[in-house]
């Protein structure tokens, strides 16, 4: 293998001109245990609901080397999908306004790969040796995010980048090749140290699921009506008229949080959706939604959710997909 080591400042800058908001970079290293033990005792609590691939490979989660064979860094990347004050779709969480942020972070990753990585290593070299992580496998991001310098976990369970808030996607990039210089965290431990006495977001919660011991998703109004596939709570419904795919609250509660612009034009809301009237999502028929959604996130909930969600019931038609 080559001799020559990675330049951070080299990856980070790249890293910028591609988009991304913040890169950090720290060595591949089991996860601090103290944090392994908070998620599992989160996980006993049953707070993950229905979303038990959060209970899936504790070990990969814990120590990223078994992820990529290997492993000896983790590059943390943090990309804005901040609206500023550009218009938006109320209804609509900010990040599921623009295109799926997967396939929009995926490719830029594989480019500063080919742009950083690639011309310094032999092509032999380069194949096998990193692995792009966009919100799919089992990393620990936030934790990852915090790792690398680039803020802290909230008492909202977001990350929160001092001074912007809490409005960006996180992507890790795994690799096989050392750095010549490592990142340190800004905070002694990933928790609530930067949040001080705030409890902004736990009052800004309509659901209360926040909580001084974590989050309940079972409550939370972005699980309730994207990962949740059954029937809605009854004491929940009059609460989503405003946010029938996700929930911002927290989010813009938090003091941090500024109303600055993402550059990816990609995560901008079409014309189409922006022209969405409360009798348009009322009457959307299944033609609309896939019009609507083509390559956007907010597939994940299907058509059928989205409808439960707007207080509608899918006609017989309406699944033949």
């Amino acid at each position: 293998m080559s001799s020559d080591v990675l330049k951070s400042n080299n990856l980070k800058a790249e890293a910028l001109s591609l988009g991304f908001s913040h890169c950090g970079v720290a060595p591949a290293e089991p996860v601090d245990e103290a944090y392994m033990a908070h998620y599992e005792q989160w996980l006993r609590h049953g707070w993950q609901g229905d979303m038990h691939y959060m209970e899936d490979h504790l070990a990969l989660r814990r120590d990223p080397r078994l992820l990529l064979p290997g492993a000896r860094s983790v590059v943390s990347l943090l990309m804005s999908y901040n609206p500023g004050l550009e218009p938006t779709q109320k209804g609509i969480a900010w990040y599921a306004q623009g295109r799926d942020y997967h396939d929009v972070i995926r490719q830029r990753l594989r480019t500063l790969v080919g742009q950083t990585v690639a011309p310094v290593f032999t092509e032999g070299e380069v194949k096998g040796a990193f692995r792009i992580c966009v919100d799919t496998a089992p990393v620990m991001e936030k934790y990852w995010a915090w790792r690398c310098g680039l803020g802290w976990i909230g008492r909202h369970t977001q990350f929160v980048v001092p001074g912007e808030g809490s409005a960006f996607f996180l992507a890790e990039l795994l690799l096989t090749f050392e750095f010549d210089h490592y990142d340190a965290p800004c905070y002694l431990a990933p928790y609530h140290l930067g949040c001080g006495t705030c409890r902004r977001c736990l009052d800004a919660c309509p659901t209360h699921a926040i909580t001084d011991s974590g989050l309940d998703a079972r409550r939370c109004l972005s699980y309730l009506t994207i990962e949740h596939r059954g029937s809605l709570p009854d004491d929940v419904r009059p609460l989503i008229r405003e946010c029938f795919y996700g929930c911002d609250r927290c989010l813009r509660a938090c003091p941090h949080y500024r109303a600055i612009p993402t550059a990816v034009l990609e995560f901008r809301p079409t014309a189409e959706l922006l022209s969405m009237s409360d009798a348009d999502w009322a009457g959307l028929s299944l033609e609309r939604y896939r019009q609507l959604f083509r390559g956007s996130a907010v597939k994940r909930a299907k058509y059928e959710g989205l409808l439960r969600n707007l207080g509608r019931t899918a006609e017989p038609d309406d699944d033949q997909r």
